[in-house]
């Protein structure tokens, strides 16, 4: 997908804030400081579009960045450690499950993993609550250029039986640096996950 246009169309924290035109979205989850915002900014081709930090927990509301017109990257609040009150971390999960459940323009979800290391708790408890509500979910292994090329395939298999992964899910490495499999990704969820984005 050629990007011409993204733009950060929304931000919010219940539904009478999200977009209402009836767009098309596509919700990137994973844990903090797995990289999201990194890759959502190689996506689209904008270094400074979503805002990145070393910092877990950047995240606090949902974003939504519109893509050509077409359709909507949804970054969510990550999961699992952050620095912020236990109250505030409730309040991220709420909104997150509350959007995830009952949006309807929710066409799919793209999980971020770090390529890394086996995926955690966490990680399995979101696929599979993904996997149980239905959605069409594409793995990104994020972080690739931290590891050797001798190293790649290994570690796609840790992730593709830590998650129970079948012959018809899709893991892509990824380079958010580099950005080293964001042609491919595209190319997934143009054919997975969205209808038509051209028309």
């Amino acid at each position: 997908m050629e990007v011409k246009k993204a733009e950060l169309s929304c931000v919010g924290a219940s539904f009478s804030q999200y977009p209402s035109d009836g767009r098309p979205e596509i919700a990137f989850v994973g844990k903090s400081n797995v990289g999201k915002s990194t890759l959502i900014n190689a996506m689209v081709g904008r270094n400074r579009l979503a805002r990145t930090s070393s910092q877990p927990g950047k995240t606090r509301t949902i974003n939504f960045y519109g893509v050509n017109d077409l359709f909507y990257i949804v970054d969510v609040p990550g999961y699992g450690y952050a620095k912020a009150p236990k109250t505030e971390i409730d309040r991220w999960s709420k909104m997150t499950e509350e959007y995830m459940q009952k949006r309807q323009e929710l066409a799919g979800v793209v999980m971020l993993i770090d390529i890394r290391h086996e995926p955690g708790a966490n990680d399995r408890v979101m696929y599979d609550w993904l996997k149980h509500y239905g959605y069409k979910i594409i793995i990104a292994a994020t972080k690739l250029d931290k590891i050797k090329r001798s190293q790649i395939q290994k570690q796609v298999s840790v992730i593709k039986k830590t998650l129970g992964l079948g012959a018809g899910d899709f893991v892509i490495p990824f380079s958010g640096v580099e950005k080293t499999g964001k042609d491919e990704l595209w190319q997934v969820i143009e054919r997975e996950l969205l209808e038509n984005p051209e028309e």
